[in-house]
Parts: structure tokens; C-alpha cells; sequence
């Protein structure tokens, strides 16, 4: 287990439910969030940054503020979710610094960070938690590649600035591998890439759920002690909790879920959008803290 540092240590407590576990609501999406807007007069890609900015806010007002945590971006949510005083004081900031999209370099993914976005910035958009994602193909990459210096370098940063850093891992198929190979492949994948960002240094992990209750033991057993929560990877709300439920009965600290609790809240009218937020929306994140507490098994 890679301990954590004492400010470290607040990091992740305010992270967390008053048992323990990790509940953060994840909303630093950018293009995804605009498509979940379908119903925009001029379609989700005629969105501006500003009208965006509203849905994140509403969205930090209806669903975050209810949550230990919210994850936002320092694109078009930061600074002035703090700054307008939009976020409650009881609700802890992650900031995710890493951009949209990925670069590929021989045959491999790599995400880049947002302009701009380092440790320092994050604390100075009142950060009290970092998150980074990474592509991860354990069975291409080892300690010695890029991606693994990477992670080691960015949680060496946050930690000389004070910032707990959550390490995000998504494995993802290979040009040329079938539907067959990978699907076979993904539990190993998940959880040998947990072994090596935690040989990295990593001292909290986001991940996918690794697709069984034998899978989630191993990769229990891979993080060697480290917190891992459990991603909600758009799928629907009913199916996320049942995954979390199991995932958290054999190891799993907790949840990180987006689309999963908004994706079909999120209109173009702000009363529509504010009354599908209070009246859907808001019972599944209270249905998640029951999976997260183990109270759903």
C-alpha cells in the first residue's frame, strides 16, 4: 500500500462518506455532457461554453452539493463554480486535469492535459483533490513505459503541492483485436493496470468495473491495500448500482458515477433541467450511497 501523506489523508476524508467510502459525483465532462442536452434548439454541438457553464451549475446546485464530492473541470466549470459561491461548502472539489480526447502513438492511447492545468492550479482553483486519466494496456505497457512515468511523475507533483492525485485507468481494444480477445481480456487488463499505477505510486484508483464479483477480488488484490472506486462508464443507473454493490462487497472503497445518475436530466430549459435533476436525478445518487455503504448487496 502506498500511505498517505497527513494532508493526504484530508483529502481523501473529504472525499468521502462519514463510513469511509468514496462518493463523488462526476461531472468534468465536456462533449459529453453537451450531447446528454438533446433537446438544445439548435442541436448539443450549437452549445456555447457559457450555456454549458449554466448546466454545470445547475448541476452543482441539484445533484453535487448532495454529494461528499463533485469532479469538475477547469475548462468551463472552474473558477466561477467557486466564485459565485454556486458550490456548498460541504461539498469537497476534484479537479480533473486531463483533457478531452487522446492521442494515439503506435497503436497506444494517451491523454493530454487540459492548457495550463498543473497541481498549482488545481490548489488555486480550490482543489481539494486532483484526478488524471490514463489509457492503460497492461499487456503493452510496463513500469518502464511512458505511461507509467507519467503517473509516477504527476503523483510526485501532487504530493510536493499537498493535492491528493486519484489515478483514472481505462483499458480500451486494440486495433485488430475482436469483440472476443478483448472481452476475454478485460478483467486481467483492469486489474494488471491497477498493479501498475500502483507500482507508480498510486495512492487512490477510478476504474472500470471489471465485470464480476472474481474479478473485483482480483483487483482487490492487485491495489495492494490502495482505494479503488468504481466507475460508472455511461452505463444506466440501475445496472451501475448493482455493480457497485458487488464491487464494494469484495473490496471496492466506494463510486465515481456521471453519466449514470444525469445523463437523461440535463435539458436545454433550465426549470426542466432543475425539476429532472430534483426528481430523478437526485433518488438514484441517494440509491448509489446505499450500494456505496453496502446496504444494496
Amino acid at each position: 500500500m502506498n500511505d498517505l501523506t497527513t494532508i493526504e489523508r484530508r483529502g481523501m476524508a473529504a472525499i468521502s462518506t462519514p463510513d469511509g467510502r468514496m462518493l463523488i459525483v462526476a461531472a468534468d465532462q465536456r462533449n459529453g455532457m453537451k450531447a446528454a442536452v438533446k433537446d438544445a434548439p439548435q442541436g448539443s454541438d450549437a452549445i456555447t461554453r457559457e450555456e454549458l457553464a449554466e448546466v454545470k451549475a445547475d448541476l452543482v446546485r441539484g445533484l453535487g452539493n448532495h454529494a461528499p464530492a463533485i469532479l469538475l473541470d477547469p475548462e468551463v466549470a472552474l473558477p466561477a463554480i467557486v466564485d459565485e459561491g454556486v458550490l456548498a461548502r460541504d461539498t469537497a472539489l476534484v479537479v480533473g486535469l486531463d483533457a478531452s480526447g487522446f492521442e494515439t502513438v503506435d497503436g497506444l492511447r494517451y491523454t493530454r492535459f487540459v492548457p495550463g492545468a498543473t497541481p498549482r492550479r488545481a490548489r488555486e482553483l480550490g482543489a481539494d483533490v486532483a484526478k488524471m486519466l490514463w489509457y492503460t494496456r497492461p499487456d503493452r505497457q510496463d513500469a518502464d513505459s511512458r505511461v507509467a512515468q507519467d503517473i509516477r511523475d504527476l503523483v510526485a507533483e501532487c504530493e510536493a503541492e499537498g493535492l491528493l492525485l486519484i489515478v483514472e485507468l481505462l483499458t480500451y481494444q486494440l486495433e485488430g483485436e475482436s469483440d472476443e480477445e478483448y472481452a476475454a481480456a478485460f478483467p486481467r487488463l483492469v486489474a494488471e493496470g491497477a498493479r501498475l499505477a500502483v507500482e507508480c505510486g498510486a495512492k487512490v484508483l477510478k476504474l472500470q468495473y471489471p465485470g464480476s464479483a472474481e474479478a473485483c477480488d482480483a483487483v482487490t488484490d492487485a491495489a495492494a491495500g490502495v482505494p479503488w472506486a468504481v466507475l460508472s462508464a455511461g452505463v444506466d443507473h440501475e445496472t451501475f448500482v448493482g455493480q457497485v454493490a458487488t464491487a464494494v462487497a469484495h473490496g471496492a472503497a466506494g463510486a465515481m458515477a456521471g453519466r449514470s445518475l444525469w445523463k437523461d436530466s440535463l435539458s436545454y430549459s433550465a426549470d426542466t433541467r432543475r425539476e429532472l435533476l430534483a426528481e430523478r436525478a437526485l433518488p438514484r445518487l441517494r440509491e448509489l450511497a446505499e450500494a456505496v455503504a453496502g446496504e444494496r448487496i
